[in-house]
């Protein structure tokens, strides 16, 4: 049975959600599914916007034929080849002998590397060329690294539509509701977001500025990502908090405590000092076991905050192995600009605390770590009561150095943007217009 949704007049939603696989890309949980979008137009022309992943092709083949109906398939675009988009192009050009494909050069290097037989009906596009399919004409933008190198965008200039490839995208099933104004973001779907963008993509912040950048200059209404909804309403929310993301500025003020702890002791000195940072007023505060939780959780959480505290035993005369695992991800997704603490716990030659600020020093860029080192021998006693204190206090201090850092970068962002809006309103005014505009300010300068 088909399952489509009309996300314009003559644009269709004919993806699929996915509740069966358990590890995206077989390594991030996705305990709530996801969702593999495609969207087909009917103008003069047919197009459809991507593929989906093997796993829903039966049902994406129905509800294309449903849209179709009787009408050929004119035109199939390729912004991205990873297969949980392009595993089905294989079908729907078996069905669909007549259409031709467009993509880039690279777009389809990576089709004959992956097997599909496009040869005789390819279309390659350049950065900003454009094709008319009646109605509705499309640009082309280059995505290269969002977040692999053949990536593209294509921007609807008539309906303002940006098929966004994976940018924009979250984790998560649709459950029948397609667009951000169906559900509650905010208390549903932001942490399934954040934690998509930076397990897959966050490696790659600069190109997605370079993304964002060109989506400034296009009059973008919509966002029609290949995961999760469809953005109709509030898209400066969104692209927020992608720039927050992409530039690894925390999204908030507060802490995230991360700890490894084989019998519980330093489990126990963590959660000590969760409680003395409340009892400071610090209670955005988050505790987390290493061992326990997915690393694709601590890496999103991560993002979010603006201070780590690593709270680790010694094992080996290392870092507890799941503790170096999760810097290690922080490092091959160049995490920067955060304030980190340590606790360290061992019962002899205790090395820890030195071996993850010598990581975080070399590793990692633009952070900073607080001069106010815990060291536990075995089990935290009355010795270590002053060196609590003194880690709890450094903390809440530092939180409220960070707070003004956060205000000020929010403010200079605000203007830039203001700035930004003038010169966009200066540029559509007429000679005439502009020089009103400067003597009115003169006038009002001098009275």
């Amino acid at each position: 049975m088909h399952c489509v949704r009309k996300v314009t007049d003559d644009l269709y939603w004919v993806g699929a959600n996915d509740y069966r696989t358990e590890l995206f890309e077989n390594i991030h949980p996705i305990p709530e599914g996801v969702s593999y979008n495609s969207y087909v137009l009917l103008d003069e022309k047919t197009v459809l916007f991507d593929c989906v992943d093997w796993s829903v092709c039966r049902t994406f083949l129905e509800n294309l034929a449903h849209v179709l109906k009787d009408r050929p398939l004119d035109y199939l675009v390729i912004n991205h080849l990873e297969p949980d988009h392009a595993a089905s192009i294989a079908e729907v050009l078996l069905r669909h002998p007549e259409t031709t494909v467009i993509s880039n050069e690279k777009g389809f290097m990576f089709m004959r590397q992956f097997g599909f037989d496009v040869d005789g009906r390819m279309d390659t596009v350049k950065e900003g060329d454009t094709r008319c399919f009646g109605k509705h004409t499309v640009t082309f933008l280059f995505a290269q690294m969002v977040h692999w190198p053949e990536a593209m965008v294509t921007f609807d200039t008539t309906n303002g539509v940006l098929f966004s490839a994976d940018a924009f995208g979250s984790f998560g099933n649709l459950g029948g509701k397609l667009f951000d104004d169906e559900v509650n973001f905010d208390r549903d779907w932001i942490d399934n977001a954040r934690r998509y963008f930076t397990n897959i993509v966050g490696k790659y912040g600069p190109f997605v500025q370079q993304l964002l950048a060109k989506a400034k200059t296009a009059p973008i209404k919509m966002f029609c990502p290949l995961h999760g909804p469809v953005w109709r309403t509030n898209l400066g929310y969104y692209i927020d908090k992608h720039d927050k993301w992409s530039r690894y500025i925390p999204e908030e003020n507060g802490v995230m405590i991360v700890y490894a702890s084989m019998y519980g002791n330093t489990e126990s000195a963590a959660q000590a000092l969760a409680s003395r940072l409340c009892d400071r007023g610090i209670t955005n505060v988050k505790v987390y076991d290493v061992s326990k939780t997915h690393v694709s959780y601590l890496v999103s959480e991560a993002f979010k905050y603006s201070h780590i505290i690593l709270a680790s035993v010694t094992y080996n005369l290392n870092i507890y192995p799941v503790m170096e695992d999760f810097l290690h991800h922080l490092k091959v997704l160049n995490l920067s600009k955060r304030v980190f603490g340590i606790i360290e716990n061992g019962s002899w030659a205790i090395k820890s605390g030195t071996l993850m600020e010598q990581y975080i020093d070399e590793n990692l860029k633009d952070c900073r770590i607080i001069n106010s080192r815990v060291t536990i021998n075995s089990s935290g006693n009355r010795s270590n009561e002053d060196e609590m204190d003194e880690l709890a206090d450094a903390i809440v201090k530092s939180v409220a150095e960070e707070e003004k850092v956060l205000e000020a970068g929010e403010k200079a962002v605000a203007e830039a943007a203001a700035q930004a809006e003038q010169k966009a309103a200066l540029k559509k005014m007429s000679a005439k217009e502009r020089m009103a505009l400067r003597l009115a300010k003169r006038r009002a300068e001098q009275s």
